[in-house]
């Protein structure tokens, strides 16, 4: 299972998690209370922080989904090119349309297998999105959602010779 997929108590038992003050505006409190939170994913050395909400629960969550994000991006797992799609991915297909909000706690996980799914299929998005079952314009909206993802994916299209993607 892809680690940006698992649930937040799995996926922390791989981190180290780490609070302090944070900088900046925001008044006596911002300045006395440990709010500021980092989450370091130990196996790859990713690291995400959150230090916005004067909560440390709301960071800590922040955070996570930050990190969740990072590692859909960075961390390809091998996808069976001619295998199902994930149930979750499944629950959200309705018409060939990809149904899912960029804030939702399973973007992640989805933004990680569309991009698996393209990886194995030699980053031929038309492809992978007729494989997950759903219209190649659906599956590059999800990877635009996160600007570092398309980055990404023009990257190794253009390794493999392939134009990039607007």
């Amino acid at each position: 299972m892809h680690p940006a997929a698992l649930d937040h108590d799995a996926l922390l038992k791989d981190c180290t998690v780490t609070s302090g003050r944070s900088s900046g505006p925001g008044g006596q409190n911002r300045n006395k209370v440990e709010t500021a939170i980092r989450i370091t994913h130990d196996p790859t050395g990713l690291i995400a922080s959150a230090t916005e909400r004067r909560h440390k629960g709301q960071n800590k969550q922040q955070a996570l989904f930050r990190l969740r994000v990072k590692l859909a991006v960075q961390v390809r797992e091998p996808a069976d090119p001619g295998g199902p799609a994930s149930e979750c991915w499944a629950l959200r297909v309705k018409d060939k349309k990809l149904l899912i909000n960029p804030s939702h706690e399973d973007f992640p996980a989805l933004l990680a297998e569309g991009l698996d799914r393209i990886a194995v299929m030699q980053h031929d998005v038309s492809a992978a999105a007729e494989a997950l079952g759903v219209s190649t314009s659906q599956l590059l909206k999800l990877v635009k959602h996160e600007p570092e993802a398309l980055s990404s994916l023009n990257r190794a299209r253009q390794a493999r010779g392939l134009r990039p993607l607007r």
